[in-house]
């Protein structure tokens, strides 16, 4: 008879606990599934064999019972061993279902009629257990401009799903946060046996603005300024998401500094707004005039 590693066929540790059992043996019965492996006799024999490892191990009564007799045996899964030296005499008397096709070694311990729990919220048959598989969730990433989040907008996207490739058509709320997951919901892969399908779950991401940077609440944006604004002080137009407005800049502005626009940041879902910071670029005109190269001679030789 072969000795059967239940805790190899699962893949987990035999300090592993009940949980960690469990979602082992979910995981696997979705990927060795016969729906999801038509015509394929290995997987339906690995299907079989992980349905009976966690019919041993996911009972406390039979899991404890294996590991009485696992730890007096050194043997690795398949290995070939006689039953009899062991106190098994092949007297037990078994009883199978239609459902049950165990191994020798499962019916050595335990005898036949497995009835397997349903983890998936299954619903059985007179002949076999029916699994009832929820559908997995897509999760996709979505790039936007803060002036987009700020906006809200329709958004169109085509995404490759189990059943091709599918065009959704969405909305992003006004004021969404960068990495702000937004859900679609039952529009993930479909769901087998009369499971529910998935979700799909898009990730906002913000892309890098030719005018914002977002900081939290706040948006960072960038204004020219000319030597002359900025010894003497003077206002510069700077656009805003409401349009554009006039900024006063204090006489001696470094470059580098932030001016705060109270208000004209990013909106909050409150209904509140963040505030815009406006950094300070002093800047040379591309091309001076003849009077403008004199005043720059003049000022020149005042500060040598």
């Amino acid at each position: 008879m072969q000795y059967k590693d239940y805790y190899s066929i699962l893949g987990v540790d035999k300090s592993a606990s009940q949980e960690d059992i469990k979602k082992a043996y979910r995981k696997l019965a979705k990927e060795f599934h016969p729906d999801k492996n038509k015509g394929d006799k290995k997987a339906e024999d690995k299907f079989k064999e992980i349905g009976e490892a966690y019919e041993v191990l996911g009972d406390a009564e039979k899991r404890s019972k294996y590991d009485n007799f696992g730890s007096e045996t050194q043997f690795r899964n398949g290995y070939d061993f006689d039953p009899s030296q062991y106190g098994y005499n092949g007297n037990v008397q078994y009883e199978y279902r239609e459902a049950a096709d165990h191994s020798d070694f499962f019916n050595m311990f335990f005898g036949g009629g497995f009835d397997m729990e349903d983890l998936f919220g299954s619903t059985r048959s007179s002949s076999r257990a029916h699994l009832v598989y929820d559908g997995e969730h897509i999760e996709a990433e979505i790039e936007i401009t803060p002036e987009e989040g700020a906006a809200g907008l329709e958004k169109r996207i085509a995404l490759q799903t189990q059943r091709g490739t599918k065009i959704f058509t969405f909305k992003i709320p006004k004021g969404v946060r960068d990495g702000e997951k937004i859900r679609l919901k039952g529009q993930g892969h479909p769901g087998s046996g009369g499971g529910r399908s998935g979700d799909l779950r898009l990730i906002v991401r913000f892309v890098k603005s030719t005018r914002y940077a977002p900081e939290g609440n706040d948006l960072v944006t960038t204004a020219d300024v000319y030597p002359w604004d900025a010894a003497l002080g003077g206002k510069v137009p700077v656009e805003t998401l409401d349009g554009r407005i006039a900024v006063s800049i204090p006489a001696g502005v470094q470059s580098g500094s932030k001016i705060r626009v109270a208000g004209k940041g990013y909106p909050v879902r409150s209904g509140k707004r963040g505030d815009l910071y406006i950094r300070v670029r002093i800047v040379n005109p591309a091309r001076l005039t003849s009077e403008q190269k004199k005043l720059y001679e003049k000022l020149k030789d005042t500060v040598k």
